[in-house]
């Protein structure tokens, strides 16, 4: 079952919500604890894992999309791994947009078969809680505006581990809009002096192609809404109503047909995001539109040169 996140998670201290869960949080506390005792399975083939320890909207299959990229002009030939979950098509279909991926119920199990098709490298995106692999680079990534919300786990907060286990990986990546907070990167570095930080802003890259003078209802079903109504104002789109479905959602021909009656009642054009257009069904996506994007990383000659290694 698909759910909104709790607007608490995201608050900067805890609320009667988020205390009245912290009990059950320790499950998870406890499970983190007992999956690091387990030995973890290492591949010959090089491994670059991109994941989070906040629950959804961190960018990172677009973060996993610029490493590969990277790679590319390296000439290394590599390839995505993406777990097969059900709900999760509209990412798998935006990697296989930029390169090769392996999407089998089982990791270990696309990493067996990335070997052997002879691949020198794989990005896992969002492998972080699998516990079982031992990753040659481990990359975990923040919403710069979110970061860890209340800071607690899962329910309580929207963490899946605590901000601690930064210390067994390897870079982070704080990415969205505005100004990164400098407590964010002493946070940080508090815990894991040794880790590179990196800043990213996402860009649209076809917004030459949409009319800016129009009117525009927007939707999207993904982890950050937020951040998608956001980007949009700081690129002075006019939007006339917003419509939020729960991360993954898979729309129906009557969310669709509801959508656009409400943008014929408001005289709107129809946007979403690259990701929700693909969880559309091709049949229903006529007049609607989606924008694509790209983050932008800052210093990245210095992560060309870590990746280089």
């Amino acid at each position: 079952m698909l759910l909104h996140k709790p607007r608490f998670w995201d608050y900067k201290k805890s609320n009667l919500f988020s205390l009245l869960l912290l009990p059950f949080s320790f499950i998870i506390s406890l499970s983190n604890w007992i999956n690091f005792l387990f030995k973890k399975k290492k591949f010959k083939i090089k491994t670059i894992c991109v994941g989070n320890i906040y629950v959804g909207g961190t960018g990172k299959t677009p973060i996993s999309i610029e490493i590969f990229k990277i790679l590319k002009k390296f000439k290394v030939k590599s390839v995505f791994i993406k777990k097969n979950y059900f709900n999760h098509k509209d990412e798998i279909r935006l990697l296989s947009k930029i390169g090769p991926i392996i999407n089998l119920n089982s990791r270990v199990k696309s990493l067996e078969n990335a070997q052997k098709k002879k691949f020198k490298l794989a990005i896992i995106d969002d492998g972080l809680q699998d516990k079982s692999l031992e990753y040659d680079l481990k990359i975990v990534c923040f919403d710069k505006k979110n970061f860890i919300g209340n800071g607690k786990l899962v329910p309580a907060g929207p963490l899946r581990e605590k901000l601690d286990s930064l210390r067994k990986y390897n870079i982070v990546f704080l990415n969205g809009l505005g100004k990164l907070e400098k407590k964010i990167l002493l946070k940080i570095k508090k815990i894991n002096n040794e880790i590179e930080i990196f800043e990213t802003t996402p860009i649209i890259i076809n917004k030459n192609r949409m009319k800016r003078k129009k009117k525009y209802l927007i939707f999207s079903g993904i982890g950050n809404p937020s951040s998608f109504k956001e980007l949009l104002r700081k690129e002075n789109f006019k939007i006339s109503k917003s419509i939020t479905f729960p991360d993954h959602y898979n729309f129906s021909n009557s969310d669709i047909s509801r959508i656009k009656d409400q943008a014929k009642l408001l005289k709107s054009k129809i946007l979403t995001t690259e990701k929700d257009y693909l969880r559309i069904k091709k049949e229903n996506r006529k007049g609607i539109n989606f924008i694509k994007i790209r983050f932008r990383i800052y210093n990245k000659k210095k992560l060309i040169r870590l990746l280089n290694k």
